[in-house]
């Protein structure tokens, strides 16, 4: 039976690792949707409908990701480490 958990940490059944998968994958797509809506609404100018962002809007998209991305990590860091964060 151990060669159906092959690559899955000791004691972990191959139905506890799919729940962990879909658990993790819900994570990743509620972090997408809120860094999208967060980074939209502060960066996209609502009163032109161009085809493509201006430069000014593609910074602001760009930079806001990065913070955004590099404080996700400090949280994840933070609460790995059994931190509360500030």
């Amino acid at each position: 039976m151990a060669a159906n958990n092959v690559g899955l940490p000791a004691g972990v059944s191959k139905e506890q690792a799919y729940g962990m998968a879909a658990t993790e994958m819900e994570y990743r797509v509620e972090l997408f949707n809120r860094l999208l809506n967060t980074c939209f609404n502060k960066c996209i100018d609502r009163r032109h409908k161009d085809a493509e962002l201006n430069m000014g809007e593609n910074s602001c998209v760009d930079r806001c990701v990065s913070k955004y991305w590099a404080v996700n990590g400090i949280i994840g860091q933070m609460l790995s480490a059994g931190q509360r964060p500030m």
